[in-house]
């Protein structure tokens, strides 16, 4: 008997999305240079909006959003690399190389935000934080970010879309219809994630709040302290 099971809650599903979407325009945009630089600079604010708007979700979102339901043990990431994990229990979020590959994204993604606030490309763009740091540092944070950033995150992007053809065409897993539902199917009963109307305003006020800290950001070349 399958169990129809809440996983991924709303604000989960949607900062996937947009995150995915927001991604793909930042390296149009990068690619494209020249007027496409005011649209990646915008683009970096929102970026930087939603990874805020995660790590918070990551604490108090739904149960299988939450970091503590993906931490894994080197121990257990190994048996499951060996196939001897158990998959009613390891499958049900995130499984623990999806966690990999999340908590991989996520580390690089906020470096390379962090990296592109701090850099000086002297044509067009003067990051906020720039002139909190000095030059050896704005320098570091300028070659990382246009250097080897960008294709760090490539890279790890392609490894992500890689693993979710694996498990769609080899292990026969429906991975990305949960994303859009939030619903998994599942041969035993697990707490699902709590996803009503109380949970959904928290998720909207974080959001909010994500949002102001991006503006915010965004004025400290201004003076915006």
């Amino acid at each position: 008997m399958q169990h129809t099971v809440r996983i991924w809650d709303l604000p989960t599903r949607l900062f996937h999305w947009t995150l995915a979407a927001a991604f793909v325009a930042l390296v149009a945009s990068a690619k494209l240079g020249g007027a496409a630089l005011v649209w990646h600079e915008r683009l970096g604010y929102l970026m930087l909006a939603l990874l805020a708007f995660r790590l918070a979700w990551g604490l108090v979102g739904g149960r299988w959003s939450r970091f503590t339901s993906f931490v894994y043990s080197p121990a257990r990431l190994l048996r499951y690399v060996r196939g001897q994990g158990q998959e009613h229990v390891d499958d049900v979020g995130h499984s623990p190389l999806g966690a990999l590959s999340v908590f991989g994204l996520l580390a690089a993604l906020i470096l390379q935000v962090a990296s592109g606030l701090a850099s000086d490309d002297e044509i067009s763009f003067t990051g906020p934080l720039v002139r909190f740091l000095s030059g050896d540092w704005v320098e570091r944070a300028t070659w990382y970010h246009a250097d080897i950033g960008q294709y760090l995150l490539l890279a790890l992007v392609a490894l992500h879309l890689l693993a979710i053809a694996f498990y769609a065409l080899v292990r026969r897993r429906r991975i990305l219809r949960p994303m859009l539902s939030g619903d998994k199917q599942l041969p035993r009963p697990v707490p699902a994630s709590r996803d009503d109307a109380r949970t959904r305003l928290l998720a909207l006020v974080l959001a909010g709040l994500a949002g102001l800290l991006a503006w915010w950001v965004s004025r400290l070349d201004a003076g915006g302290l």
